[in-house]
């Protein structure tokens, strides 16, 4: 027995100083060499600071609506819902926020809605969107701030990430950058 427990707490007390503090000075030593030294992407505008790198609650008709988030756009409890795609709870959730969209955005059909409109990320705080969520926004925000809507496409357009390398990921908006910019727009 004996040979069997001392073994094991040098193996624990090995791992439990590897990942409590090594580790954690090798991600902290990393994180010096990249913009804003792991502190997020930091915007301040009309005198209001704001995290990009965290979704935001955006929820009014004249902005670019968020991603949904399953804890509220909450940076301290960041998490998903965890219940299936088939869990009735879900589903209704799904269809409560489809049908939200559809009142707001007339003319658009329910099976044009891009799946990131009405389903939050697995951290709820993602604050991204897909080209095409914008897309189907344009229209609405056009009419609501008397502006062309080509104004607003390449707004769009102009604020579209593309993939990492060109080739890891998908295109996508910052929602955040993108109402700011939008705000800005004369």
């Amino acid at each position: 027995m004996k040979e069997n427990i001392f073994p094991a707490i040098k193996i624990t007390f090995i791992a439990l100083l590897f990942f409590s503090g090594i580790y954690t000075l090798i991600v902290l030593g990393i994180a010096q060499f990249v913009p804003n030294k792991g502190e997020g992407t930091v915007i301040k505008e009309n005198g209001k600071t704001y995290y990009s790198n965290v979704g935001q609650k955006f929820t009014d008709d004249k902005y670019f609506w968020s991603r949904p988030s399953a804890v509220d756009y909450n940076a301290a409890s960041a998490g998903a819902s965890n219940k299936g795609p088939t869990n009735p709870e879900y589903l209704a959730q799904v269809q409560a926020r489809i049908d939200t969209f559809l009142k707001h955005n007339p003319g658009v059909k329910k099976e044009d809605i891009p799946s990131d409109l009405v389903t939050a990320s697995g951290s709820g705080l993602d604050p991204h969107i897909s080209v095409q969520a914008a897309d189907i926004q344009i229209d609405r925000i056009a009419k609501i701030r008397g502006i062309a809507a080509a104004n607003i496409k390449q707004l769009v357009l102009s604020n579209t990430e593309r993939p990492l390398l060109g080739f890891l990921g998908t295109e996508r908006i910052n929602v955040l950058k993108l109402n700011l910019a939008l705000d800005n727009l004369k």
